[in-house]
């Protein structure tokens, strides 16, 4: 896979817009983050579905709490019919900072994460679904059959549990991580559940869900990465901190100001060494380099947000950079 990540923080027919633009560049699969504040990201990816031929287009990544998980199905399968077959599911545990804005909390976060994507297999399958767990369902069910066969799942993981449960269970993953120590770590993580995972679930993805930030001015390019290094320096686990070296207090600073919808002292709270830990960012000379380690340890690549100061020119600099260096999953 060589996928792509638009964040709907632009009306969604310029969303379409730049989903046809990822394609042209050589991106086979489209990605739309999924945050309350932001538009729809459904709405979004429905857009670039019709201005798109061939390229996969899902959620990412889509959350079981604030949306059921039925629903949350639901619309992953209307997408999957208008899009012709092309939908991909990406499921995680979500962003803790704009899930706190709602009142949810992320415990039991990898049970209700596998519960939910069990339960839409068994939904896309056309199968009436009984349910009690982390959540209830009593006699669901679809009642529209999609055409594909299996819709694949992806799991946005960060923390080991979630990655071994994810290799053993789903199609793939998509680890939020830039830096090739975090790749390497999480690959070793995904191994672990790949010693579990039956042969009859078929071959799993790890693919590599990097932000990256890229144009022709390497200073321009890593002040654009400052809002999405701080979303994920305020959700990084303190043994991610360690390993960089980040102040944890820094980072909990960043997601108060988050919480509490103050983005613009969020943003420059963000250190250079976070930019460096959780963001590729620069000129495409010198995102070569990371992307060339990121790859030794993963089997796909999706650029993800902020993509850089120019988003037109950053989606045709990424396309270019990463052409060639993945085969399609």
């Amino acid at each position: 896979m060589l996928g792509i990540e638009l964040t709907p923080e632009h009306p969604v027919s310029r969303i379409g817009e730049l989903g046809e633009h990822a394609e042209a560049s050589g991106f086979d699969t489209v990605f739309s983050s999924c945050h309350y504040n932001n538009r729809n990201p459904f709405v979004a990816l429905d857009r670039i579905a019709r201005r798109t031929d061939d390229a996969r287009v899902g959620p990412g990544i889509a959350n079981p709490y604030e949306t059921h998980p039925v629903t949350l199905a639901s619309h992953v399968a209307s997408l999957d019919e208008a899009a012709d077959g092309r939908a991909v599911y990406g499921i995680g545990p979500g962003d803790r900072s704009t899930l706190e804005n709602l009142g949810f909390d992320q415990d039991g976060a990898l049970r209700r994460v596998l519960e939910a994507f069990k339960v839409a297999q068994d939904l896309f399958a056309g199968e009436r679904v009984d349910h009690d767990g982390t959540f209830r369902a009593v006699d669901a069910g679809l009642n529209f059959e999609i055409p594909s066969e299996t819709i694949p799942i992806y799991v946005g993981a960060q923390g080991p549990h979630m990655i071994r449960m994810s290799a053993k269970h789903a199609d793939g993953i998509l680890f939020n991580g830039s830096h090739p120590d975090d790749i390497a770590w999480a690959a070793e993580q995904a191994a672990m559940g790949l010693e579990e995972r039956p042969d009859d679930r078929g071959e799993f993805d790890f693919a590599a869900y990097a932000s990256v930030s890229i144009g022709t001015d390497s200073d321009a390019a890593h002040e654009a990465a400052r809002p999405a290094v701080a979303f994920i320096a305020a959700g990084a686990a303190p043994p991610v901190l360690d390993r960089h070296g980040l102040d944890h207090d820094r980072a909990a600073t960043i997601g108060e100001h988050i919480s509490a919808g103050e983005f613009e002292e969020a943003f420059a709270a963000v250190s250079e060494g976070m930019i460096e830990a959780f963001c590729i960012a620069g000129t495409p000379e010198e995102v070569d380099d990371r992307i060339d380690a990121v790859m030794e340890h993963a089997d796909s690549f999706v650029a993800g947000s902020p993509l850089g100061p120019d988003i037109d020119e950053a989606i045709r600099l990424a396309g270019s950079a990463l052409r060639d260096r993945t085969d399609p999953a």
